[in-house]
C-alpha cells in the first residue's frame, strides 16, 4: 500500500486492516500503531474534502425539508392532497437517500443532541454539595409561549379537541393546518367582551405541564424545574401559576378568578413552610405579576392591605420581564408581521400568506387582548423623539426614535415617520372600533410625573400593569433580582410602505436592505425578543426614583450575554436568549441561591450601556 493508502487511513478512518508496504522517513511508532506524519497542505485539502461532502450533505437534506415544508403549505390551495402526505412513509424516503447522506446527517444530529441535552441537574447537585438546599416555595409565572391552552368546550364543534391542547403541542399544529377555520375560531376571543366566544371554551393547561415544555422536545421550564429538584423542591413546595395569556388581566380575574387563586397559593405556602415565598416570572409574567402586586393590595379586590407583600413575598426574581413591552408587538397588531416574517424569502412568504394571510394574523392577534400588553409604555421620553433615542449609538444613520418610517410619505396610509406615540395614535385610527375600545378601556401606556399622579393610579386597574404610572408594593423586606439576556440583535424600529390592494393597507417594506436596515427591519440591543429599554430600564433606574419604589425596595440587575454555542438549535448552557435563557447554566445557579435562600450573595453584573442609556430618558426625580 502507498504512503496515501496510510494517509488515507489514518485521516478518513478506512477501515482497512493491511499494513502500510512502504517506510517513510515521517513515520513512528506509538502505542503500536504505525502512524504517519501528513504535511498541513495534504491534510487540509483532505478535511476540505470531508468538509464539501457534508456541506452537500446538509444541502440535500435542506432542500429535501424544503420540499416538505412547501407541500405543507400548499394543503389549503389544492397544490398536493395533504391527506395523501399523512399517509407517507418516512422509511420508504429514507430509502431513496444516499446511505453518506444520512450518516452525515445523524453525525449532525448526535453531535447537536449532545450538545443540547447538557446535564440539567449538574447546576443543582453543584450547589448541593455547597450546602444550599430549598428553604422559600417558589411560584413559576411563565410567558406567552410557555403556557398551554387545552379545549374543555363540549359543544360538537369542539368535542375532537376535547382537553387537547390548541396552543403548545402538536395537537395545535394539526388543527392549524387541517381545520385552521376551527383553529381559528377556538383561539381568538370574543372581539367585544375579551372572553369566550359562544361555545368554546379554553383554558391554561396547569401543573407542571403546563410550562415545562412547549411541544415535545421544546423545553421551557423543564430545565429550571430538574435544577430545582435537586435542591428538594416536589410539587409540595414548587408551583406553576399558569395563566390564559390572550385575556387582559381584568378578564383573568373576572373568568378565571386567577389572582385571587395566585394569592391563595401563596398564603398556603408560606403557612405550611414558614417561610416567605419567592416569585419566578418570565417575559410577559412579570408584568401580570406588577398587576398582581396592586390587585392583592387593593380594597375590593384582593383586600391584602399594604402590607400583605412584604409579609408574604421573599423576592421576585424577574427574568426577561417586558416590562415597557416588546416593539415587535407593534407590528404584530398593525400589520401581522415582525422581523420573522419580513425576512423570509419569497418562496416562504407565498406560502406563508396562502396558508395564514397578513389579515388573518392581524384578526387574531388584535383578538387577544392580552397581547396588547406588549405594544410600548412610556412614549417618546422612554424611547426618543424624531430626533434622538436614549440607546441611539454614535455610528447610526437613523435614530431609533422614528418607530415606524416611511419611505414615500403622501397619504394619510404613509403619513410622515412617526414615534412610538404617533405610531400608537396611527395604530388606534388605522383599526376597529372594537379593538380601540379594548385596547383604551384596558391598558394605559404614558408616564406619571409626579408622586400624587402615582398615588391616584394605585386606583386605577387599567394602570396597574404599568411600571411608570404606579409603584411597587411598599415592602421594604421585599428583594427583585432581574435577570435577563443581553447582546442578540432585536427588532427596534422599522420601515413601512403603503399595500393599496391589501386589506390592510400597510406593510413592512422588505424590499429596504442596506446600512443599518435589514428587510425594512432595524436591530437594537436586546435578547432577540425584548428590547434592552424594556428589559433593563425599570431595573437599572426607574425602580430607583422615589415615586415608583418609595419603600426603597432593594433591586439587583444581572446581565447574561448571549454566547450561544454554534452547534446547539437553542444555544447551549450560555444562551442570552429571550426563551432559551431558561436553560442557561447561569441563570439556573441564580435561581437556586434565590430560592435557597442565598441571595444576598449575588453581585450586579452589566454588561451593556443600560445605565448610561437610563440617564438619558426623560424622566426624573421630582424636586
Amino acid at each position: 500500500m502507498s504512503t496515501y493508502g496510510t494517509i488515507r487511513r489514518r485521516v478518513l478512518g478506512d477501515s482497512s486492516s493491511e499494513p502500510s508496504r512502504a517506510s517513510s522517513p515521517n513515520s513512528t511508532v506509538r502505542n503500536g500503531e504505525a502512524v504517519t506524519l501528513v504535511s498541513t497542505s495534504k491534510l487540509k485539502k483532505l478535511t476540505q474534502k470531508r468538509s464539501k461532502r457534508r456541506q452537500w450533505s446538509v444541502f440535500g437534506l435542506g432542500g429535501l425539508l424544503g420540499i416538505l415544508i412547501a407541500a405543507f403549505f400548499a394543503q389549503q390551495h389544492d397544490v398536493i392532497n395533504l391527506e395523501g402526505l399523512m399517509e407517507f412513509n418516512l422509511d420508504t424516503l429514507f430509502d431513496a437517500i444516499p446511505v453518506g447522506i444520512v450518516n452525515d446527517a445523524k453525525d449532525i444530529t448526535r453531535h447537536e443532541r449532545e450538545t443540547v441535552n447538557y446535564d440539567s441537574f449538574t447546576v443543582g447537585l453543584h450547589l448541593q454539595s455547597q450546602g444550599v438546599k430549598a428553604r422559600h416555595p417558589v411560584i413559576m409565572i411563565p410567558g406567552v409561549i410557555s403556557t398551554g391552552l387545552e379545549s374543555w368546550g363540549t359543544e360538537e364543534m369542539s368535542r375532537q379537541y376535547f382537553r387537547k391542547r390548541l396552543w403548545g403541542s402538536w395537537s395545535m399544529m394539526r388543527a392549524l393546518v387541517l381545520d385552521k377555520a376551527s383553529w381559528k375560531r377556538h383561539i381568538m376571543l370574543d372581539k367585544l367582551t375579551g372572553l369566550d366566544p359562544p361555545g368554546i371554551k379554553l383554558r391554561a393547561a396547569q401543573g407542571f405541564d403546563a410550562a415545562d415544555f412547549f411541544i415535545t422536545g421544546y423545553w421551557i421550564w423543564s430545565k429550571i424545574l430538574e435544577n430545582l429538584a435537586t435542591l428538594g423542591y416536589d410539587p409540595t413546595n414548587a408551583f406553576t401559576a399558569a395563566y390564559d395569556w390572550r385575556l387582559s388581566c381584568e378578564k383573568l380575574e373576572l373568568r378565571d378568578h386567577y389572582f385571587t387563586r395566585l394569592k391563595a397559593h401563596i398564603e398556603t405556602a408560606k403557612k405550611t413552610s414558614g417561610e416567605k415565598v419567592v416569585l419566578v416570572s418570565h417575559s410577559m409574567g412579570s408584568q401580570v405579576l406588577f398587576y398582581f402586586f396592586h390587585w392583592v393590595e387593593a380594597a375590593d379586590y384582593g383586600d391584602g392591605g399594604p402590607t400583605w407583600v412584604d409579609d408574604f413575598v421573599d423576592s421576585w426574581i424577574n427574568i426577561s420581564g417586558s416590562m415597557l413591552g416588546a416593539l415587535k408587538g407593534y407590528p404584530a397588531v398593525l400589520s401581522g408581521e415582525m422581523k420573522d416574517t419580513a425576512q423570509l424569502n419569497a418562496f416562504a412568504v407565498y406560502g406563508l400568506e396562502k396558508f395564514l394571510a397578513k389579515h388573518e394574523r392581524v384578526e387574531i392577534f388584535r383578538a387577544m387582548p392580552g397581547a396588547s400588553s406588549m405594544l410600548p409604555i412610556g412614549g417618546n421620553a422612554v424611547w426618543g423623539n424624531k430626533t434622538f433615542a436614549p440607546d441611539d449609538s454614535s455610528n447610526q444613520t437613523v435614530s431609533y426614535g422614528t418607530f415606524i418610517n416611511f419611505r414615500e410619505s403622501n397619504s394619510t396610509q404613509s403619513p410622515a415617520n412617526l414615534t412610538v406615540e404617533e405610531s400608537h395614535a396611527y395604530l388606534m385610527k388605522n383599526s376597529e372600533t372594537w379593538y380601540q375600545d379594548q385596547v383604551r378601556g384596558t391598558y394605559s401606556y404614558g408616564v406619571a410625573h409626579s408622586r400624587a399622579e402615582v398615588e391616584r393610579n394605585a386606583k386605577e386597574p387599567r394602570k396597574w400593569m404599568n411600571p411608570l404610572e404606579t409603584r411597587l408594593p411598599l415592602a421594604p423586606h421585599l428583594k427583585i433580582y432581574c435577570f435577563y439576556g443581553v447582546g442578540k440583535p432585536t427588532e427596534r424600529s422599522y420601515w413601512y410602505r403603503e399595500e393599496r390592494d391589501s386589506l390592510i393597507n400597510v406593510t413592512i417594506d422588505t424590499s429596504l436592505t442596506f446600512g443599518d436596515i435589514d428587510h425594512g427591519v432595524i436591530m437594537g440591543e436586546g435578547d432577540g425578543t425584548v428590547p434592552l429599554m424594556s428589559n433593563g430600564y425599570m431595573c437599572a433606574k426607574g425602580w430607583r426614583i422615589n415615586r415608583y419604589n418609595p419603600a426603597g425596595v432593594k433591586i439587583k440587575v444581572y446581565e447574561m450575554p448571549h454566547e450561544p454555542d454554534r452547534f446547539s438549535a437553542r444555544g447551549g448552557p450560555n444562551t442570552g436568549d429571550h426563551v432559551d435563557i431558561l436553560g442557561r447554566a447561569s441563570l439556573n445557579d441564580l435561581i437556586l441561591r434565590v430560592a435557597g435562600g442565598k441571595g444576598n450573595h449575588i453581585e450586579e453584573n452589566y454588561v451593556t450601556k443600560i445605565r448610561e442609556y437610563s440617564e438619558k430618558v426623560k424622566i426624573y426625580e421630582e424636586p
